[in-house]
């Protein structure tokens, strides 16, 4: 385990966690679940031999992508809405949101 001196005790763990397990999973995982799901979907439909069946799966299929490429984004929209509270002068007046991001960015 590395000693982390710019978080406070107990939170590097928690912030590698995070910024290491949930975010990419979050980042990659889920929209990448979305697509297959979407791909079986369309590919039983075909299967099937139903053009109702096989529209049904399409639409299915564009909305899961769109859904796919937000979930992607939302990962970064957070840790940009984040990095701008941040970095305001007032950071260390408002709950020390700047030693939060000190601890962040030095977790590696």
């Amino acid at each position: 385990m590395y000693f982390l001196a710019d978080c406070p005790d107990g939170t590097e763990v928690i912030v590698r966690f995070i910024k290491f397990g949930v975010m990419p999973l979050f980042q990659f995982g889920i929209p990448i679940i979305l697509i297959v799901l979407g791909s079986i979907d369309l590919g039983k439909a075909v299967i099937a031999s139903d053009d109702k069946k096989v529209k049904e799966a399409q639409g299915m299929l564009i909305k899961r992508c769109i859904y796919a490429v937000a979930v992607f984004f939302v990962v970064t929209i957070v840790s940009l809405v984040f990095g701008i509270f941040a970095s305001s002068d007032t950071a260390d007046e408002v709950g020390g949101t700047a030693s939060w991001s000190t601890c962040w960015k030095s977790v590696s």
